[in-house]
């Protein structure tokens, strides 16, 4: 397995799926912070991470940033046309990237990539394509998995995890 890049849809998968809007009309989104340590992870071991999604999020392009997401592809109703423009603007290999969905609308993408993936509470559809189904929802810790999956799979995951404790040792803890 030679993934270089993490793709991932945001509903369902980065988050649990649940649209909050408050009496103003604001939209809410909560996202995991297991899910953030496994993608700082996945860029500490060289691995690119991008967003395809159909909505427009201010919180999403929040979470992107902060997590130093190399690119964000919002409201893109069609997740496969953008995946192929991702890769022919980055020049990646379709059999180079992980891609996680967990809807009908994620199928193309899945069946186009190298390791399709799902979370645990993806559709029946979905879970029938993917190589790794996380063993949590969307939201909850699935992309994280799914990065120690790959880490694992490329032998990486050890490097990863030396560094931590290297860099919590330096700092005495």
């Amino acid at each position: 397995m030679n993934i270089q890049w993490i793709v991932l849809d945001v509903d369902g998968v980065l988050s649990d799926g649940t649209l909050i809007y408050t009496s103003s009309g604001e939209e809410l989104k909560s996202f995991s912070v297991k899910d953030g340590l496994g993608l700082t992870a996945a860029r500490k071991a060289g691995l690119k991470l991008a967003i395809i999604t159909a909505r427009i999020s201010p919180m999403v392009e929040r979470r992107a940033k902060e997590l130093h997401f190399d690119a964000l592809l919002m409201g893109h109703a069609n997740k496969t046309e953008a995946l192929r423009n991702l890769c022919k603007e980055h020049q990646i290999n379709l059999e180079e990237i992980a891609y996680m969905g967990d809807d009908l609308n994620d199928l193309g993408a899945l069946q186009i990539v190298g390791l399709p993936m799902a979370p645990n509470n993806a559709v029946p559809e979905v879970k029938q394509l993917a190589k790794f189904i996380s063993t949590v929802n969307g939201g909850h810790g699935a992309v994280r998995g799914a990065v120690e999956y790959i880490l694992k799979k490329q032998g990486l995951w050890e490097t990863v995890v030396a560094d931590y404790a290297r860099e919590a040792h330096a700092h005495g803890q």
